[in-house]
């Protein structure tokens, strides 16, 4: 049976930085929730362990080292006794905010899981950074502390949305040396009943990404792609972790098609895709 992995791109519906632990990193309170969209896997046994990237950002992994390679340090973590080869398409920007990364290391471990019969580390992957346990979910979720601490959201409807990037490049450890105020509130008791598409805006419009500010500060054009999504009908838009993708919420997804479509037209060198959120 063909063995193949869908490594979702992760969106911050909210991200609320609340504080630093003793060991500096941040802690934070986000509401999660993926895409049907993103990198694809697969998976073969094999003499050595190998990895082959395609798709149209594939090149832009082709500069890193092969022990840098986040698909690389998952399959070393486990010490395999036998090789692997791993065809990725990589149809998802690079650091850009959605946890392409941390996706495509959470679908090498399920991969893994069903190829050699492994368990899953006993972190969920924490150890190979902080969004891999809630990638190996790949459902909308809490996510609190460092990203050990995940709660399930059921509250929300599918939402349609547009993703947008226009291949400005963020580091994550930047924003949040500009991030000001790294002590914030949390997000606080969440709905207890399923929402409607415009009950989840208002609700989500009263929340927040603390890193849009550095952010901005750092990138003014991510503010522009922000409007523009505004600007073509979205109900709500935002950076998603710390950038540079940004999203809108749109009521339906023939709507967002639409705005994609013409955003896309525009702007032929962005990264627009229409997704379906949950």
């Amino acid at each position: 049976m063909l063995n193949k992995q869908l490594a979702k791109a992760k969106i911050n519906l909210c991200l609320h930085v609340t504080g630093q632990n003793m060991e500096g990193y941040h802690l934070l309170d986000s509401l999660v929730a993926f895409a049907n969209y993103g990198d694809e896997l697969v998976f073969h046994d094999n003499e050595k362990i190998e990895i082959v990237s395609e798709g149209k950002f594939g090149k832009d992994l082709s500069n890193i080292k092969i022990q840098k390679n986040i698909i690389f340090k998952t399959l070393k973590s486990l010490n395999l006794s036998s090789g692997v080869k791993i065809k990725l398409q990589k149809n998802l920007p690079v650091s850009a905010g959605i946890g392409g990364g941390s996706a495509d290391a959470a679908a090498t471990l399920r991969g893994i899981l069903q190829q050699k019969n492994i368990p899953f580390p006993p972190d969920d992957g924490l150890a190979l950074g902080a969004d891999v346990p809630v990638c190996i979910k790949s459902t909308t979720q809490r996510m609190q502390g460092i990203g050990e601490k995940l709660t399930d959201v059921k509250v929300f409807p599918k939402l349609a949305a547009v993703l947008v990037n226009s291949g400005d490049k963020v580091s994550t450890s930047v924003i949040f040396k500009l991030l000001k105020n790294k002590v914030n509130q949390d997000i606080g008791n969440l709905p207890n009943k399923k929402m409607t598409f415009t009950q989840t805006v208002h609700y989500l419009s009263e929340l927040r990404n603390d890193l849009e500010l550095p952010a901005f500060e750092l990138i003014p054009n991510i503010k522009n792609v922000i409007t523009l999504l505004n600007n073509s009908g979205s109900s709500l838009s935002r950076m998603s972790g710390s950038g540079a993708t940004c999203f809108g919420l749109f009521a339906d997804f023939e709507l967002a098609k639409s705005a994609a479509n013409n955003i896309s037209t525009d702007n032929p060198n962005w990264w627009v895709q229409p997704v379906i959120l949950g």
